[in-house]
């Protein structure tokens, strides 16, 4: 009996195993997901619960890390359905340098605001897309959608984001659109 056979079929030891080898990729997905490590942490430990509490539906013959992957988003997308609150945008996102150092907080303030309206199933793919540039077909895999609806979604974010920053009198205008 292989390692995803025993661990369909409850074998604790087995689930450990697969638990090392994952729990960093799978941590590292929410993360940029939610985009705070320490509720990421949580969100982690909440998805492997779920993950052995789902046990006896995982099929030895798949892919256990998709699995992990969908599971983990499943938890980060019902975290943002819950929270609607303002994520923190880490400090040291690259930018280019402003000489303004209050218009470049007010800029960075505007975004958060603008990404933080956005409804949880745009703005997931919104940060994994725009921010830390995943590819579409593991946003895909991840969200349990098909690629061409992430495309439509992370268009229709951006259009969102376009028009609330408007909105909000940031200097994102491009006059020749």
């Amino acid at each position: 009996m292989d390692l995803l056979e025993r661990f369909a079929a409850g074998d604790l030891d087995a689930f450990e195993v697969l638990f090392r080898q994952h729990q960093q990729q799978v941590y590292a997905w929410i993360v940029r997901v939610v985009r705070d490590t320490g509720i990421a942490e949580d969100l982690t430990v909440e998805t492997f619960w779920r993950i052995y509490r789902s046990r006896a539906r995982f099929d030895p013959a798949g892919n256990f890390g998709a699995w992990a992957y969908r599971i983990g988003t499943n938890v980060a997308l019902d975290h943002l359905r819950k929270s609607r609150r303002e994520t923190e945008l880490p400090a040291d996102l690259p930018a280019d340098a402003r000489p303004d150092p209050a218009l470049q907080r007010e800029t960075r303030d505007r975004i958060r605001a603008a990404f933080a309206q956005l409804p949880p199933k745009y703005r997931l793919v919104a940060t994994l897309a725009l921010i830390e540039d995943q590819p579409y077909e593991n946003i895909a895999e991840a969200a349990k959608i098909p690629a061409s609806l992430v495309k439509v979604r992370v268009f229709r974010a951006v259009r969102m984001l376009r028009k609330q920053l408007l909105s909000l009198g940031t200097m994102f205008e491009n006059k020749g659109r």
